[in-house]
């Protein structure tokens, strides 16, 4: 449509009027908004614009260029593309990573930077990846050890918040750098763990988990600090990830909450909780583009971890219990907006999602929904 192509051609020439700084930082807003579910106009134009500028000029956004990659390369089995705010305490926002790659090429360290980035491209360009970890690493330690003593004090907490500040308006993204400087401390420790995990796990029982159990004490024995990521690198290796709750209950002996909760790894029954709310913004996107099998294989998976915590822990009356109930409330809620939305046959649509959702004794809470919806819609009794 011309009216398309001159949109296109506005949208161009306004994008090269900014500096790549500001480039870089707008689109990484626009990312994080995106993320969290923000309805802006155009963005999405606007987002492919702004990437396809960065392929094409290999400008200063962390996506493009791959010495920013292989710097944080110790950051990817906790990586996720959530945006930052919704990040448990394993997990880094992939979202992150753009603020503070240019916090430090930019504002802390960019003499460093620079050199960093020109002699890792020269070893990229060659094709000696020995040569880029070597340089990643080496430029890896100087960013920890420079950010290590900056951190140490109000003053140098106050400069670094500031500094992510102008390049996003997320401000869990000084969580991701916290969390990020964790890591990259313990990455050996955290590596060594990943080879010593098996590639897949198709059930978290017998041996596969005894010897999970051991691996993960054994980080706790030498970095406590790193047993989050530890447990999240973890799940990505299971078929069922919602299984690791069994790191939980299992050494606690009991589906009472206070054995649980005193274990080494309560901390999953946490993560766990995080993948019914992971899989609630998914179910939104799979129906927005009309992705009928993905919603229901999500709302089974949602109905599986409902049903996986009511068998290992006694959750009446607790705090798990209760964010249980609201994550459930929450799919419901965003299940019933988005049936509402879509310009179809909504009766199909209800009847197919119906045998997905999670059950209660009491009805169940997406039941309510689905129900709710089919009854709205159902044509009036003839008189």
């Amino acid at each position: 449509m011309p009216g398309s192509a001159g949109n296109s051609e506005h949208l161009s020439q306004y994008l090269q009027q900014l500096t790549p700084q500001v480039r870089a930082r707008l689109l990484a807003e626009l990312e994080r908004l995106h993320l969290l579910g923000e309805d802006i106009p155009h963005s999405e134009a606007l987002i492919a614009a702004l990437r396809a500028e960065f392929r094409n000029t290999g400008q200063s956004h962390y996506r493009v260029g791959n010495p920013s990659r292989h710097f944080f390369e110790p950051l990817e089995p906790v990586l996720v593309d959530g945006a930052p705010e919704r990040a448990n305490a394993g997990q880094i926002a992939r979202g992150s990573l753009g603020p503070i790659w240019s916090l430090v090429t930019e504002r802390l360290l960019p003499s460093m930077a620079d050199g960093y980035v020109a002699s890792a491209k020269k070893a990229i360009s060659a094709n000696n990846q020995v040569e880029a970890r070597r340089l990643a690493d080496g430029f890896q330690n100087k960013v920890v050890t420079y950010l290590d003593g900056v951190l140490s004090t109000e003053a140098g907490v106050a400069t670094v918040r500031s500094g992510l500040d102008f390049y996003t308006s997320s401000h869990a993204t000084f969580d991701g750098l916290r969390k990020m400087m964790c890591v990259m401390h313990g990455r050996q420790q955290l590596a060594e763990f990943a080879r010593a995990l098996p590639a897949k796990i198709e059930e978290l029982d017998g041996d596969r988990f005894a010897r999970m159990l051991d691996l993960l004490n054994g980080i706790r024995a030498r970095r406590a600090e790193l047993v989050p990521f530890a447990l999240v690198a973890a799940a990505r290796r299971l078929d069922v990830p919602w299984q690791l709750i069994r790191l939980a209950t299992k050494p606690a002996g009991s589906r009472a909450v206070a054995r649980i909760a005193a274990s080494p790894f309560a901390v999953v029954v946490s993560m766990v909780l995080d993948q019914i709310d992971a899989r609630r913004l998914l179910l939104i996107e799979a129906l927005k583009h009309n992705r009928l099998s993905k919603a229901k294989e999500l709302l089974t998976e949602i109905r599986a971890i409902d049903e996986t915590m009511k068998e290992y822990i006694d959750l009446d009356g607790s705090e798990w219990g209760k964010r249980l109930d609201r994550l459930i409330e929450e799919v419901d809620v965003s299940l019933e907006a988005e049936i509402a939305s879509i310009p179809s046959d909504h009766l199909h649509l209800v009847h197919k999602l119906e045998a997905f959702r999670p059950r209660r004794s009491s009805g169940g809470r997406l039941g309510r929904l689905v129900r709710s919806v089919f009854t709205a819609l159902r044509p009036p009794a003839a008189v």
